[in-house]
């Protein structure tokens, strides 16, 4: 299905490689020249980019594109699951792993023609107690990691990636490891890890693909624990990562299903979703939505003769 000729691109002024007025209006061209029609809005907050994909549903658009990293697409994808609109992706953040696992072009202006020229493909999303994530949720060592580097940003105007190694840092330097009781249709288990991480289906956690997905619509969870606690394991987990030598086996448990429940000591947990932290009750539910989202992704490549 080709891409509807109307569409409203919902710009995050605050993403990592900054969105301003002229830069609005650069884009418009290049919409213009793809033969879209693009109504942009520039949105200073995620209380106007909601709503304005919510306007869209009622506006007649079939087309609604987010401009921004991560945090962005997994905001906007959250009103558009379970509807019959499309997402399109503007790969404007800092890391972009769902444009990245699409395979959508980061430049922008192939981004822009894969919106007028590629295909519909249905995906799924995942669910934290009714909070929808795209690329994936974590508690743990994780959350308490980005909730520090926001702390030093804030207090001491550091960079992102100064504060991000030094909060890692922080982090590990505290007693790691909590104890979560996982629940599945199949079984229960109880571990004491410094991490847990469920993905919107599974992730490559060894290679030099490692953080990146095969596919997103194998209509499965995939939950991750850190294997080993102490310190000086974590550190040398974070050169492998670096590295890219990890080894899944030795360093992680695997589980995959469509649903688990995963229960903590505390009533109240730091959970990250997409990278953005928020304090969530206990136990948590999660559930995969299979297909629940339409997004264009670039056509197939003809086949050779």
């Amino acid at each position: 299905m080709l891409a509807p000729a109307r569409a409203l691109v919902v710009l995050n002024a605050r993403s990592g490689t900054g969105c301003t007025q002229e830069r609005a209006d650069e884009l418009r061209e290049l919409f213009a020249k793809e033969q879209l029609s693009a109504e942009i809005v520039l949105a200073d907050s995620g209380d106007a980019m909601l709503e304005a994909v919510d306007s869209a549903r009622h506006d007649g658009y079939g087309l609604v594109v987010a401009g921004g990293g991560d945090g962005t697409q997994s905001a906007v994808a959250s009103r558009l699951a379970g509807t019959s609109l499309v997402q399109g992706v503007l790969p404007l953040g800092t890391l972009n792993h769902f444009a990245k696992d699409l395979g959508i072009p980061l430049k922008i202006e192939d981004a822009i023609r894969t919106l007028a020229t590629g295909r519909e493909l249905q995906v799924d999303v995942g669910e934290v107690n009714g909070r929808t994530f795209i690329n994936n949720s974590s508690l743990g060592l994780y959350p308490e990691i980005v909730r520090e580097r926001e702390l030093q940003q804030m207090h001491l105007g550091k960079s992102k990636w100064r504060a991000l190694a030094s909060a890692a840092l922080h982090a590990t330097q505290r007693r790691v490891g909590m104890a979560v009781r996982i629940e599945s249709a199949e079984d229960q288990q109880v571990r004491r890890t410094p991490f847990v991480f469920i993905g919107n289906n599974r992730y490559i956690m060894e290679g030099l693909s490692i953080g990146a997905r095969e596919a997103l619509d194998r209509g499965e969870l995939a939950l991750y624990m850190g294997k080993r606690r102490g310190r000086l394991a974590l550190v040398q987990l974070a050169l492998r990562a670096l590295t890219k030598t990890l080894d899944q086996a030795d360093d992680f448990e695997m589980l995959t299903g469509p649903a688990f429940l995963v229960d903590t000591a505390g009533e109240r947990i730091r959970v990250a979703t997409d990278g953005e932290v928020c304090m969530m009750d206990s136990p948590l539910h999660y559930r995969i939505r299979p297909r629940a989202l339409r997004v264009m992704v670039p056509a197939p490549e003809p086949e050779a003769r």
